[in-house]
């Protein structure tokens, strides 16, 4: 067992913890340990946990780590409040070294798609592959889903009166998921304090800051790290994304030929929790594909 390693969670998911920069963060992981590992990294207000869905069929096969981003989840909160992608990859490397990963899948949604394709690009050796939700250049400063985020984050209360009022505001947010991601995110995003109201999980207030006042040298264009990537790429697209454009997606294909862009049909920005069996359906294949299926028998692609 790794160090750090707790007992089994009652979801049946192994938790642990790495140490960086002062800060303690939270992952968890199913499958077995020997198996091949595939990381993944959430979107900008989510929790790893959002991924058990994906991970529970992938188990059999293959190690999944899904890590709690600083400031979410059960990881700490950064009291400096920096959550930006410089950092967000630095805690991406010590997870790696803690775990001793030597070749590896990463999939990031959103905020964590950003995230891991920078981590690409730089560490093209450890990857045998690469795979993103609904993210790519430009899709947080200038897209509508960008503009709807903004919103959103303005406008979110910082407690509510009862668990009711918390889901009843998810629902509202995200009124096209099914209601066990609502019930998710209530659950992995929320807390009740001793006087029975209910409040973020996640440091609401400082994720919100650094989003909406980040400046030029904080924002990362990502371009360049898609032009740099060397490793097989998958980019899910929901059809129905305001997010990331349809265009934007098929650039990144003819930038680069590593780049392979799948749209997934009654999904929006949220691709695996609204169409949970059609991102199965294009992850599944894609690791299936020659190049990763040598991967994941233990050779290298």
């Amino acid at each position: 067992m790794n160090p750090g390693m707790t007992t089994q969670a009652p979801t049946h998911a192994r938790e642990g913890w790495v140490a960086r920069d002062g800060l303690r963060l939270h992952y968890i992981e199913w499958g077995a340990l020997s198996a091949p590992t595939i990381v993944a990294l959430h979107g900008l207000r989510s929790f790893a946990y959002t991924w058990e869905p994906v991970a529970l069929p992938l188990a059999q096969r293959f190690r999944i780590v899904a890590l709690d981003q600083r400031g979410r989840g059960q990881s700490d909160w950064d009291p400096q409040r920096r959550y930006y992608a410089s950092e967000y990859v630095r805690d991406l490397e010590a997870l790696v070294e803690h775990l001793d990963l030597q070749r590896f899948v990463l999939l990031g949604h959103s905020m964590g798609g950003a995230n891991a394709f920078i981590y690409a690009s730089r560490h093209p050796d450890r990857l045998a592959g690469l795979v993103i939700e609904d993210m790519g250049p430009g899709a947080s400063a200038t897209s509508a889903g960008a503009d709807r985020i903004r919103r959103e984050l303005l406008a979110t209360p910082a407690e509510f009166a009862s668990w009711d009022a918390a889901a009843a505001f998810w629902r509202r947010q995200r009124p096209d998921i099914p209601e066990t991601a609502v019930q998710a995110r209530v659950q992995h995003s929320m807390k009740a304090l001793n006087d029975g109201r209910i409040v973020w999980r996640h440091d609401a207030q400082g994720i919100a800051h650094a989003r909406l006042h980040a400046t030029p040298q904080q924002l990362v264009d990502l371009w360049p790290h898609v032009e740099a990537l060397e490793v097989p790429t998958l980019v899910l697209r929901g059809a129905n994304s305001d997010f990331l454009s349809a265009r934007t997606a098929a650039e990144m294909s003819q930038r680069n030929a590593h780049v392979l862009t799948r749209e997934v049909p009654m999904a929006s920005h949220y691709v695996h929790d609204d169409n949970l069996p059609g991102f199965e359906s294009a992850l599944h294949a894609f690791l299936g594909a020659p190049d990763l299926a040598t991967w994941a028998r233990g050779g290298r692609p």
